[in-house]
């Protein structure tokens, strides 16, 4: 492509993507494509010359639009939100092109030194405790933060620092602790850090669904006389089932008195403590090793950009850092320079700070909180409508904008409910099963996650209008 050429395509592309986002909520939120169909649309090998931008434009149209599910639709209530905004896109258009391998301080000083900016600035918002932030100094602080592509990557370099400080004292076996609520990346990450799955134990949880610490207490001091070595703990503010909140200052506690390295995963509610009246969910943050959210879920920043925090960044270096002659340089050998490689599982990485300063700088602290805050009230107003109606139920409290419902009735009727809202293509929900009562069995319920960039009062209640309907159904 020539300059021109390049021109006129970015404008075309970009025209592509507000119209996309301008016509989203008037599009069917899932595909009606079947497995198979795209790929056997597509030709089976690459074109020998090149084509015409134009038809690769058209064809995105013709076969990419028709199997996308549409995550920023103000009609997807499924998982949890995965945000977008103009100023994160075009944060993102000029990471991309600015093309930046940033490992290293010397391989662009702009890559770390606006991350470390942003990461202060954003922990600071959060009123995280200053051991977590780097200051003015911050070559001599202990702390500071990274982004990361996911919370899944965030718990992985957590429980690898833990491992690294615990083997310092002894050979023993080491043990994770978390729920059977925490996210399945807890289980995830003890698989490939060589822990293994049988090595997590998987805590008692409470009837609002968190860990009891007690419980935890009991099994740190069981694994200890078996002789194991207990080495972290997952404390897990907003969990992705219903959104339960772990008694995080409690487990800190525990976790710092038998020297467990505590991790909080926050991935969804973290976002929400930027306003001042949520910031009680981390109360007790002070007491952990690490914090990681995700502005990419609820803070209008494009996938990825997930936050990490850790007071104990000498931990996660000892645990990462491997230095081949080719990755030298005087800059860092002179101790004054942060080299985010040693922060994180790969060696590159791209300007993911980019899209979060323009996100922070175009709509202020202010303006972020005023969606976080829009959010909630409008799961708030959801809630009052299941409320309203006495064939539903509301089985766990409501978590910010995550609201849980169900049918009063069988599973097999919530699971066919569900069913029938998802085929309509109007909205998207996803179910989950958890146990209603300590110890009991697992039950269906549906959950009705708020936060699309686009999401508005009128489509919350052209929701519940919809599930009131289909109730109606046989």
């Amino acid at each position: 492509m020539s300059t021109a050429e390049f021109r006129r395509a970015g404008h075309e592309l970009i025209d592509f993507i507000a119209e996309y986002l301008n016509e989203v909520e008037h599009q069917p939120v899932t595909t009606s494509i079947q497995p198979g169909d795209l790929f056997s649309a597509l030709p089976r090998r690459a074109p020998e010359r090149g084509e015409p931008w134009r038809n690769i434009i058209d064809d995105t149209r013709r076969h990419i639009l028709p199997a996308i599910t549409h995550w920023q639709s103000p009609n997807f209530h499924a998982y949890f939100p995965c945000n977008n905004s103009a100023p994160a896109i075009l944060g993102e258009l000029l990471s991309a092109g600015l093309g930046i391998n940033g490992f290293l301080w010397q391989c662009s000083p702009a890559i770390t030194e606006l991350e470390m900016c942003v990461m202060d600035w954003l922990g600071r918002a959060l009123n995280l405790p200053e051991r977590f932030l780097f200051t003015e100094n911050y070559a001599s602080s202990q702390g500071g933060g990274v982004i990361h592509g996911t919370a899944s990557e965030a718990v992985l370099t957590a429980l690898v620092a833990a491992r690294e400080r615990a083997a310092r004292d002894s050979d023993a076996p080491p043990v994770a602790y978390a729920t059977s609520q925490s996210h399945s990346s807890v289980i995830k990450a003890a698989m490939v850090a060589g822990i293994g799955r049988h090595n997590v134990r998987l805590i008692e949880i409470d009837s609002r669904l968190a860990m009891r610490p007690d419980a935890l207490a009991a099994q740190i001091a069981g694994d200890r006389a078996a002789g194991c070595k207990p080495i972290f703990v997952c404390a897990t503010v907003g969990t992705t089932a219903t959104g339960a909140v772990d008694p995080l200052r409690t487990i800190a506690e525990i976790a710092a008195e038998q020297n467990l390295w505590c991790h909080v995963d926050a991935a969804y509610a973290g976002a929400a403590c930027i306003c001042p009246e949520h910031r009680t969910l981390i109360d007790g943050v002070e007491l952990a090793d690490s914090f990681n959210f995700n502005p990419h879920k609820w803070l209008l920043t494009n996938f990825d950009c997930s936050a990490f925090w850790t007071s104990d960044r000498k931990a996660l270096i000892n645990a990462l850092n491997i230095t081949p002659e080719y990755l030298r340089n005087q800059h860092s050998e002179s101790g004054r320079t942060i080299d985010y490689r040693d922060w994180q599982i790969p060696l590159g990485r791209r300007f993911r700070a980019l899209k979060l300063w323009y996100v922070l700088r175009h709509y202020g602290l202010e303006g972020l909180r005023a969606h976080i805050r829009e959010h909630v009230r409008l799961a708030e107003l959801f809630e009052s409508l299941v409320r309203s109606d006495d064939r539903f139920e509301l089985p766990t409290p409501r978590c910010l904008s995550l609201v849980c419902f169900r049918l009063k009735g069988t599973d097999d009727k919530n699971r066919a409910l569900v069913e029938r809202l998802n085929a309509t293509r109007q909205i998207f929900l996803t179910p989950t099963t958890v146990p209603l009562a300590p110890n009991g069995t697992p039950r269906f319920i549906i959950r009705m996650a708020i936060g699309a960039t686009r999401t508005q009062e009128h489509h919350v209640r052209a929701a519940w209008d919809l599930i009131r309907q289909s109730a109606d159904q046989p």
